[in-house]
């Protein structure tokens, strides 16, 4: 009897212990978002973020796997226990740290404006002024936009890729695009984009609504994964697997940024 007792005892225990994440669920957007993540014809995603998230999880010895979520519910996700980190360059800022916790940043890029070249767009309000310009939906630089852009722009498009936007821009159906330099610079290095379009400059700052960096994104809760977590970013930009892994995506670049 004593037996039964304690095999009911250890059987309830574990009904009412939290379960653990093994393997980890990295979440990152559904869509595509190059050169950060994009899927093959098979189904398999890759990417420098991908690559990082590879690099992180070996280094806080970590089984995980890769979790495709719409990025509109990615921060649902997260608190529901869906997937148990984000790593899809969220950016860190004080309206998302009122919902998840977020790690020291692992890069941090500028967000800036790519303009059709026929057009006098600049990265300033009064800069845009009549200017039909295209967003990624969503995102911190939609936010920026209609604060900064909205009074002076005709109008400002949201768009569910930047690769959809981009689209717009090189057939001249907008004027600019705003975003992401990392995400939308390769653009300028293709036939289309060299054709139609330039680089007009960085965005004024905006810590409120640009952040600080990108981290990875956990609950509020899970305290001791975020340590983990601090550590891991830590060690691979000490030993070099940082830089490793970036120069075949970004040569010459420092993405990880002052």
């Amino acid at each position: 009897m004593f037996k039964t007792l304690a095999l009911a005892a250890t059987a309830a225990a574990a009904l009412a212990a939290p379960a653990l994440a093994d393997p980890y669920k990295v979440g990152i957007a559904a869509e595509p978002y190059a050169p950060f993540y994009s899927p093959a014809s098979d189904g398999t995603w890759s990417g420098w973020e991908i690559d990082f998230a590879e690099a992180l999880c070996a280094e806080i010895e970590a089984d995980c796997v890769i979790t495709p979520v719409a990025w509109d519910g990615i921060i649902p996700a997260l608190n529901t226990g869906k997937i148990d980190m984000i790593i899809a360059s969220m950016s860190i800022t004080e309206e998302r740290a009122k919902q998840i916790a977020f790690s020291d940043k692992y890069y941090d890029t500028p967000t800036g404006v790519i303009a059709l070249k026929e057009s006098k767009v600049e990265p300033t309000p009064e800069g845009v002024k009549g200017a039909y310009l295209g967003v990624s939906v969503g995102t911190i630089h939609e936010t920026y936009a209609r604060a900064h852009f909205a009074e002076t722009a005709a109008d400002i498009r949201s768009y569910p890729t930047v690769d959809e936007e981009l689209q717009d821009l090189a057939a001249g159906r907008i004027d600019a695009v705003i975003g992401d330099m990392l995400a939308m610079m390769p653009f300028l290095d293709t036939e289309a984009g060299a054709a139609c379009c330039e680089y007009r400059g960085a965005v004024a700052g905006d810590p409120a609504i640009l952040g600080q960096g990108v981290g990875v994104g956990l609950r509020k809760e899970d305290g001791e994964l975020l340590e983990r977590v601090n550590a891991g970013i830590a060690a691979i930009r000490e030993n070099g697997t940082y830089e490793t892994i970036s120069e075949p995506y970004f040569e010459g670049l420092d993405i990880y940024g002052s």
